[in-house]
């Protein structure tokens, strides 16, 4: 019999490995699921965070495992992955799936697949509220992730929201300016290794024209579109969610 295949989980901003946790069940023994906590989130939420460090922690991870891994990025998960495979390359990674992510948040003038709805003033409102009145930023956060006002199947809306509000705002912060900040479209077209870009048909985040950017310009990707999910297609069609991580895990 094969060992399991080596699977590391990276969650999205404000979240934690344990979301992951009903996803690694589904997946079953053929399957050993790895979900750290990234810096500032969950149980390592007072160690100062930023994308190379989550980076870091993800080269860690990945060098103490007995044989390449597939790595699943979810949102701020997939700039991990993205960021981890600019610095390191992709040696250690069997495969890649990113869930609902643009290699750049916002919009310009060669650049119309960043945030949903944004205007100026948008992104302002947001920053303000993150650092002034976390409570109602929360709940926002909370309603963008999924395509139902009452949440997915494997985590509710007011689960959700109590995890993002769990957060210390003065860790979590930086991550969205980093955020707002980036552009790792220069790291795509280098991902030479299987790559599954996994996107919500509802999702509220982001526009279908990321999830086909990212397909069109990393040489070995597909997209696979989750028409009744939002941001949190692991969470909103779990059991359609694991049966294309096997799919995808069979022909690496």
């Amino acid at each position: 019999m094969s060992p399991p295949r080596p699977v590391v989980l990276l969650h999205g901003w404000t979240m934690r490995g344990a979301v992951f946790a009903p996803l690694a069940a589904r997946l079953g023994p053929g399957f050993a699921c790895v979900a750290p906590d990234l810096p500032g989130h969950g149980a390592a939420r007072e160690v100062p965070g930023g994308l190379g460090t989550c980076a870091g922690v993800l080269a860690d991870v990945l060098a103490a495992l007995p044989a390449p891994a597939l790595v699943v990025g979810w949102s701020m998960g997939a700039a991990v992955a993205w960021t981890y495979a600019a610095r390191h390359g992709v040696g250690r990674m069997a495969g890649l799936i990113t869930i609902d992510m643009a290699p750049r948040l916002v919009n310009g003038p060669d650049w119309q697949a960043g945030l949903l709805g944004q205007t100026p003033a948008r992104l302002r409102q947001t920053v303000e509220e993150i650092r002034g009145d976390w409570p109602v930023a929360a709940q926002k956060i909370a309603r963008t992730m999924f395509a139902r006002r009452e949440g997915g199947a494997d985590l509710s809306r007011e689960a959700a929201a109590a995890l993002v509000l769990d957060n210390d705002p003065a860790r979590i912060a930086p991550y969205w300016d980093e955020m707002l900040a980036m552009d790792l479209r220069p790291a795509i077209p280098a991902l030479r290794l299987p790559y599954l870009v996994a996107h919500g048909g509802q999702s509220r985040v982001y526009p279908a024209a990321a999830a086909e950017w990212l397909a069109a310009t990393a040489p070995q990707a597909r997209r696979l579109a989750f028409a009744a999910s939002g941001h949190s297609p692991h969470l909103e069609e779990p059991e359609t969610f694991a049966a294309a991580i096997r799919d995808f895990a069979a022909a690496l």
